[in-house]
């Protein structure tokens, strides 16, 4: 249902955007974020952005990274700048999706992609 893309190497203070498209039946979406987890630590929240718009960014991401949203295509983006060597982590995005009319949403994941900040 999700299909996250985008990631790779990148030299600290850089810049690289992440991907994150949902695909089938997909009647609507709800709240969509990003999350990583680095070797050894738990999965940590980055950012969210609400069906209105309303965004939460993890406080040491704030100011560098930006989430934003395409509900036409189905797609949800996050643009790092400036990234930090702590930043290296994989990067799992996070939807709340609704397959048809009257239907509950649910929780997906897409598959990680792996950030890698270092020069």
């Amino acid at each position: 249902q999700l299909q996250a893309c985008g990631g790779g190497l990148v030299q600290p203070g850089g810049s690289l955007r992440l991907s994150c498209a949902a695909s089938g039946s997909i009647f609507s979406i709800g709240a969509v974020g990003w999350y990583r987890q680095a070797p050894g630590k738990q999965r940590e929240l980055v950012a969210t952005v609400r069906t209105g718009g309303s965004t939460n960014y993890l406080d040491s991401v704030k100011g560098r990274f930006t989430i934003s949203r395409d509900i036409a295509k189905n797609a949800v983006y996050l643009q790092m700048n400036s990234p930090k060597p702590e930043d290296t982590a994989v990067y799992y995005c996070n939807a709340d999706l609704r397959t048809g009319y009257g239907l509950p949403y649910k929780n997906y994941w897409g598959q990680g992609t792996q950030v890698t900040v270092s020069s």
